[in-house]
């Protein structure tokens, strides 16, 4: 059976597209590039084989005669600078209409009806935040109340914060669904509702990221559902099943780090060759370096994440296709802590492919265009 493996390096952009400044970002982002600068270059011998640095002047990633892969550079059609966007626009949903985001926090009605469905009494913050910041900044006045830790940032996204030794993780969960519905019904058009537990751990509030959980907008028809039509099966690794709701999705496991996303994704590979599509999203790039301004550790990230790609390419059939990506950019060297409106690379490899500078594709779509004519 023929299958495709879609591995999406969350954030990992390689420069502003040209409306950058419409979204908050400034000309200079580039969030592979800036983080090859700060470390000095990185070592991603297994990426720098298939032409990642053919793409663009990397910092110790050279550009090769002979790569193994085609590369590229996408650039997003759809206006939006979030995971959903980028995730949807590769399964083929161009999203004209960027979702919305409340800088001055979520309107008061809404709160309200959020108070009264979910019965936790009260919340805390409502305003655009930090994670890490702001849990840390609420942790005593939550754990005196037990009112949830409700805030947004420059994304359209509303998230709920808990300790979860005060509140039970099942209740965290039914409060972002119950959030999910209020923003469906009021039609206000946010992204993602994103469950946020955490624990006190040596005295100070560590976010757990295996139990994140994400409630997204159910997507319109994507290539995910043609593959589930055709009676074929979808695996999604990591926070894919939230990010499409489900739709399209046949088999999923959430995963608690991009170790064990890729991981699984090498198991799966291996092993699970009744799957048409094999989609993987290693998400510590983003959530746990680029919002936190922390470019060393994106570094390490990356070369973790290159470390398992030539695992992963010899376990690979005749009839395997392996797509390496991004979704947007979250550059950890500029001012902010929110995603960056960039472009993103391609790598596309199998084993009887004929390697090509694809040059600049407009639309991340390409991926689903792609993934159609391989399992066609």
């Amino acid at each position: 059976m023929k299958r495709s493996i879609v591995i999406v390096i969350d954030s990992m952009g390689i420069g502003a597209m040209d409306d950058c400044r419409e979204f908050n970002d400034v000309p200079e982002c580039n969030t592979l590039k800036n983080v090859c600068e700060f470390n000095g270059g990185l070592c991603v011998p297994n990426m720098e084989k298939m032409g990642l640095g053919n793409i663009q002047n990397f910092k110790g990633i050279s550009p090769v005669d002979n790569p193994t892969a085609k590369y590229g550079t996408m650039l997003e059609k759809s206006k939006g600078k979030d995971t959903t966007t980028g995730h949807w626009e590769m399964a083929g949903v161009i999203s004209e209409k960027p979702f919305a985001t409340y800088p001055d926090g979520f309107p008061s009605e809404l709160i309200e009806k959020f108070i009264q469905e979910t019965n936790c009494g009260g919340i805390l913050a409502n305003r655009p935040a930090s994670g890490t910041a702001i849990i840390e900044e609420l942790n005593d006045e939550h754990r005196k109340t037990a009112f949830p830790i409700v805030y947004t940032s420059a994304d359209s996204v509303f998230q709920v914060a808990v300790d979860t030794d005060l509140i039970p993780l099942e209740t965290l969960y039914k409060w972002c669904e119950t959030a999910r519905k209020l923003l469906d019904d009021g039609n206000y058009n946010v992204s993602r509702v994103i469950a946020r537990p955490y624990k006190v751990i040596n005295g100070k509030p560590a976010r757990i990221s295996k139990d994140r959980h994400d409630y997204s907008m159910i997507p319109p028809r994507t290539v995910l559902n043609e593959i589930e039509d055709a009676g074929l099966k979808v695996y999604g690794i990591g926070k894919i099943e939230d990010i499409f709701s489900k739709s399209g999705i046949t088999h999923a496991v959430h995963t608690g780090s991009n170790k064990q996303g890729l991981e699984l994704t090498l198991e799966a590979v291996k092993n699970e060759k009744d799957k048409s599509l094999i989609f993987t999203n290693l998400v510590d790039t983003d959530m746990l370096y680029g919002h936190r301004n922390d470019a060393k550790g994106y570094g390490k990230a990356i070369e973790e994440i290159d470390t398992y790609v030539d695992d992963i390419i010899e376990a690979m059939s005749d009839d395997d296709l392996l797509i390496i990506t991004a979704d947007h950019g979250c550059d950890p060297t500029v001012e902010g802590t929110d995603h960056t409106r960039e472009k993103v690379p391609v790598l596309v490899y199998s084993k009887n492919i004929q390697p090509e500078n694809l040059g600049v594709i407009t639309g991340f779509d390409y991926v689903a265009k792609i993934i159609k004519e391989h399992l066609q």
